[in-house]
């Protein structure tokens, strides 16, 4: 097989994958608080009223330094942006 029946073969199966987790998650609830009856906004407390009471007591804490969170995000945003070119590249 040529590499590009390998990768649509990939793709499907990966599509298929995520497709049953898709489900399996809906299935099962999970992630969603039964206490919020806000539809889809259930999820996560993205509609909350009380999101404020909540975020105060939300409490996070690290030893690592600030700029080090902000330059992991920089270098993963300029490599998914190499990746991006590179795709782009082999159309």
């Amino acid at each position: 097989m040529d590499r590009h029946k390998i990768f649509k073969v990939m793709t499907v199966i990966l599509a298929v994958i995520v497709l049953c987790l898709a489900g399996y998650i809906m299935w099962h609830r999970l992630g969603l608080n039964p206490d919020y009856d806000f539809g889809a906004g259930a999820y996560y407390y993205a509609d909350d009223p009380a999101i404020q009471d909540l975020a105060d007591k939300a409490t996070f804490s690290t030893a690592v330094p600030k700029w080090i969170h902000y330059a992991l995000f920089f270098v993963w945003g300029a490599l998914m942006w190499a990746l991006w070119k590179w795709v782009d590249r082999r159309k």
